[in-house]
């Protein structure tokens, strides 16, 4: 989901070092003689000639360090200043270093903006790029759960941080009709949590915990360039198991997916589990008559109702999508049939990063 960002200062033109002495020499010069005394033979005798121009700053007739012809002065260049200059060189230095013009950009614009990177960012340490253990341990601490009390019972699922200071994004179909929500990070601390912004067209939803701070932010990834067969992780609470983790791969792209957008249908379901439609064909119940359909990243990791608006996780640890629809058999009378069957949908982080202004705004829809 740190940088510091230094201001340089202003330096010195390195073309004036032409021309001019060394700060030792005109110190040295400043307090000698303006007239050498004769009572020093070592000394050489003055030129015969009219001295030129003096080279160091001396005064007197002619009794400089050294007497070189003065060089014509360097016309002085002009350093662009303000914040677009420092902007730019910013920019700059953090695209030579790589993943971090993002975060230099939101620093010096005040953009509010969420710890993103147009390309791939390391978050897992160099070297161990697809070890699904250090990919779990550098995001599961950006990986909450998300219970929330209905009218009718509690519904859990996950979500994901998305800045230090306690916004998580889940599903909109986890908080439906929500009377209170709570969440609990990875290191088992508890906050009550408010909702801010839902979108049932995208199924997602932004929620605050109330009075967090130093929370460990996930890096959101681009979408854009996973490819089918890439290696997955996903992080979440199964059946309110919190941080469970499972891997698998990218099995197809640009899935369309229907969903309900009916909140009562989002908790109609006495086994937790979230209907939905793809292919022609229904999963987990009726999404019943109003619905919204979203391009969505098909994988094979093991997903189980709990895991809806958990984080679904590149091989450098890069949020690159929030878990949403899953088909789970558990509910199946035959037990050959029961737990995740590898046909799971997760939302694109980048449609999630686009829906970030309006969940922010507090728009509820």
């Amino acid at each position: 989901m740190t940088e510091s960002i230094r201001r340089s200062g202003e330096y010195a033109d390195p073309s004036q070092g032409e021309g001019q002495a060394p700060f030792p020499y005109e110190q040295q010069h400043a307090s000698s003689s303006p007239h050498p005394s004769p009572a020093h033979p070592e000394w050489p005798p003055p030129p015969a000639y009219p001295p030129a121009q003096s080279y160091g700053g001396g005064t007197g007739d002619g009794g400089g360090t050294a007497l070189l012809p003065a060089a014509p002065a360097p016309a002085p260049k002009k350093r662009a200043k303000g914040p677009l200059a420092l902007l730019a060189a910013v920019a700059i230095a953090a695209a030579a270093v790589g993943g971090g013009t993002a975060y230099a950009i939101q620093e010096l614009t005040g953009k509010d903006t969420v710890a993103s990177s147009s390309t791939s960012t390391e978050v897992v340490p160099t070297g161990r790029r697809g070890s699904i253990a250090a990919i779990a341990k550098a995001v599961s601490p950006s990986v909450v759960e998300v219970t929330a009390a209905l009218p009718n019972g509690t519904s859990t699922g996950s979500g994901v941080i998305i800045s230090d200071d306690g916004e998580i994004v889940t599903n909109n179909h986890v908080i439906a009709d929500a009377t209170s929500v709570k969440v609990r990070t990875s290191d088992g601390s508890t906050y009550s949590a408010q909702v801010v912004g839902t979108d049932s067209s995208k199924d997602l939803a932004l929620i605050k915990a109330e009075g967090a701070s130093g929370l460990k932010a996930a890096t959101l990834g681009n979408s854009d360039g996973v490819a089918v067969g890439d290696q997955v992780v996903a992080i979440g609470s199964p059946e309110g198991l919190t941080g469970t983790v499972t891997s698998g791969i990218v099995s197809a792209l640009n899935r369309d997916v229907t969903v309900p957008t009916d909140e009562s249908q989002a908790q109609g379901q006495d086994d937790g589990q979230w209907p939905f439609e793809f292919g022609g064909r229904h999963f987990n119940g009726d999404t019943g008559s109003s619905t919204t359909t979203y391009k969505a990243i098909q994988t094979d990791a093991s997903l189980n109702p709990g895991n809806s608006g958990g984080a679904l996780i590149d091989a450098n640890g890069n949020v690159i999508g929030i878990n949403s629809a899953m088909y789970s058999a558990a509910a199946a009378s035959d037990s050959s049939s029961a737990g995740s069957v590898g046909l799971g949908f997760a939302i694109p982080i980048n449609t999630v990063k686009t829906d970030l202004a309006k969940l922010r705004s507090g728009s509820q829809s």
